[in-house]
């Protein structure tokens, strides 16, 4: 059986349907989680989810996944701009990365212009609301064929 491809969610993207609904929408993650999970059953691949607020929690989701995933799906939140160490542990992953922003992190405040972690993925997909999501599952599925 294949292995399944990680969706991992950083910082306040729990308050996803209530925060910004302006800039990122009024889906909830748990609506969101539910339609990635039947769109992945429609392209026969199981999908995990994880969410935390937590720097740490994600870096263990990471070094996890790299034994037991076939790909992440990251939306690092606002430790996209701040931190060293998640970079460093989705560099340790012999696994692709790619991480998604709801929104044109290029199109709003100049300090989330600054991205570190964008540089040890295999992409970037930002700016297309969740539907990158969704472009990031249809990607990982392409290193396959």
């Amino acid at each position: 059986m294949p292995k399944p491809i990680l969706v991992l969610n950083g910082p306040n993207l729990n308050r996803l349907g209530k925060r910004e609904p302006e800039i990122y929408g009024r889906e909830t993650l748990g609506e969101l989680k539910q339609r990635i999970k039947a769109y992945a059953s429609q392209k026969s691949v199981s999908v995990e989810f994880a969410h935390s607020n937590h720097e740490g929690e994600l870096i263990d989701r990471i070094h996890a996944a790299g034994d037991s995933m076939r790909g992440i799906i990251f939306n690092p939140g606002g430790y996209t701009h701040t931190s060293v160490a998640l970079r460093d542990a989705v560099a340790s992953v012999p696994i692709p990365v790619v991480e998604v922003h709801i929104s044109n992190i290029f199109a709003r405040e100049p300090f989330r212009h600054q991205t570190i972690i964008t540089g040890a993925c295999n992409g970037m997909i930002g700016g297309l609301g969740t539907q990158g999501y969704f472009l990031a599952l249809d990607y990982l599925l392409s290193l396959e064929e």
